[in-house]
Parts: C-alpha cells; sequence; structure tokens
C-alpha cells in the first residue's frame, strides 16, 4: 500500500511554454478536484493571460476556482460541509482542523456568498505564507506539518483519494462528524492508483444532535434540543443549527 503525493509546481521567471503548461494542467489537477477536463471546458482566456505574465498562479486558481465548472461540481452539487472541506484541501493543501474554522466558512458562505468564500483562502496569510503569487497550491498530507497537530494530519489524509480519485465522485462530508466531536479520524489510505470509498458512518448510521442556545418563538427564550438525524443528514440540519444561532454540545452515535 502506497500514497502518490504531489510535489510543488512553480511558475518561474524562466520558465518556457512547456512549463506552463505543466503548471496550468497541475492547477486544473489540484484546485478542480483531478477531474477530466474537456477543451471546450477550459478556461483559454484565462490561461491566456497566465501565459504572458498578465496573472500570477494565484491569480489563475483564483479565477478556477469560481469558474462554472467548480461552483457546479462542489458549491451547488455538494453538501455544504463537503464543500467548504474540498475548499481547504484544494485551496489551502489540508483539511479543516476544527469545528470553528468549518463554522467560519459556513458564515462567509451565508453572510457574502460564494466568491468571498473563495477569496478567503486566496487572500489568506497562510495561503501567501505556503504559495506565495506563482507555486500551485498542494497536497500536503504525505508528513505532519510543523505546529500542527496529529489530528489534523489525518484529518488531511482523510481527504486523499489516491492518484486516480476524483472529489465530485463524494457529495457528502467525510470530515463532519469528528470535527463536530472533536474526535479522531481513523486513517484509511487508498491502495496505489485507488481512492477511498464512501465512509459507511457518513451515511449510514444515526447520530443524536444536542444542541443549546436555539431560539423559538421569543428572543429571550432559549432550550436545549435534541435531533436524531442520519449521517447522511446531519451536513444539512448542522447547517440549519448554524444559521439560527444554535450551539452544538455533542454528536453521539446511537447505537
Amino acid at each position: 500500500m502506497s500514497v502518490v503525493l504531489d510535489r510543488p509546481v512553480e511558475l518561474r521567471v524562466n520558465s518556457d511554454l512547456e512549463e506552463i503548461a505543466a503548471v496550468i494542467r497541475a492547477v486544473y489537477k489540484q484546485v478542480l478536484g483531478n477531474p477530466h477536463v474537456m477543451e471546450s471546458e477550459r478556461l483559454v482566456t484565462a490561461e491566456s493571460l497566465l501565459t504572458s505574465r498578465e496573472i500570477t498562479v494565484r491569480e489563475f486558481v483564483r479565477t478556477v476556482a469560481k469558474s462554472d465548472f467548480y461552483r457546479s461540481r462542489y458549491f451547488e452539487s455538494c453538501a455544504p460541509y463537503r464543500f467548504i472541506e474540498l475548499n481547504f484541501k484544494h485551496l489551502l493543501g489540508r483539511a479543516p482542523l476544527d469545528q470553528a474554522e468549518i463554522s467560519e466558512h459556513i458564515r462567509i458562505c451565508i453572510e457574502q456568498g460564494y466568491e468571498a468564500e473563495i477569496d478567503s483562502y486566496l487572500d489568506s496569510n497562510e495561503y501567501q505564507n505556503k504559495f506565495g503569487e506563482n507555486i500551485v497550491p498542494y497536497y500536503q498530507g504525505a508528513k505532519s506539518q510543523v505546529g500542527q497537530k496529529q489530528v489534523g494530519y489525518n484529518r488531511t489524509l482523510s481527504l486523499y483519494q489516491g492518484y486516480a480519485g476524483v472529489d465530485s465522485a463524494f457529495p457528502n462530508s467525510r470530515l463532519v462528524y469528528n470535527i463536530a466531536t472533536n474526535s479522531a479520524n481513523k486513517v484509511s489510505l487508498p491502495s496505489t492508483g485507488g481512492r477511498l470509498s464512501a465512509y459507511k458512518d457518513a451515511t449510514e448510521k444515526m447520530f443524536k444532535i444536542t444542541v443549546k442556545g436555539l431560539k423559538f418563538d421569543s428572543p429571550r427564550r432559549f432550550s436545549t434540543t435534541e435531533y436524531i438525524v442520519s449521517g447522511a443528514k446531519m451536513t444539512p440540519q448542522i447547517q440549519r443549527i448554524h444559521r439560527t444561532g444554535g450551539t452544538i454540545v455533542s454528536i453521539t452515535e446511537i447505537v
């Protein structure tokens, strides 16, 4: 069993046309989640601007992440938690580390919209420190990072689907339960060239979500509420809880 991981691809001052083409392919693969991109789906204008050095790799990544291709496959077709965790994977090369990160990006989506959510990664200090203007974002799960907890390494590795894996094949979140409960991920690596299968506990099992502070018929009335949902419906239920101002106290599996 082995995992083939990406290496940094950089657009250099003296890069020739062949090397620029390699950068473009690397951006499509990383940002779009390793799909097959047809000629009609390529962003020809943006490619031309990058080739002529009128935009940087970071701005090309921004254009790809805001494209109809990305929006239709991940924002419109995936569960909200899956959209957020894939934004972390595609744009920062890692998984979200905790519930606070997920909640913040769901808030950005709700309050500011899709494009602001994409910008929040590309304009972050983390992105600049890791990739700067001309390095293609890349998967950073091969080894644990300095200053990063072990759980972050495990979660990042859990998002990896093998060299041939396509992210759009899995519309439901892989990390929602573990992040919401602050529990460790059980890591399963794909075979060489393979992909991870969907987690059964993310779709089939039943969970109890305990919520505190959810408003009801009066602005001053608060209560503790419990929801029983399947793993497949957990993501939209958690989104509704966040939208109405509730605080998740616990998520427990119903045996």
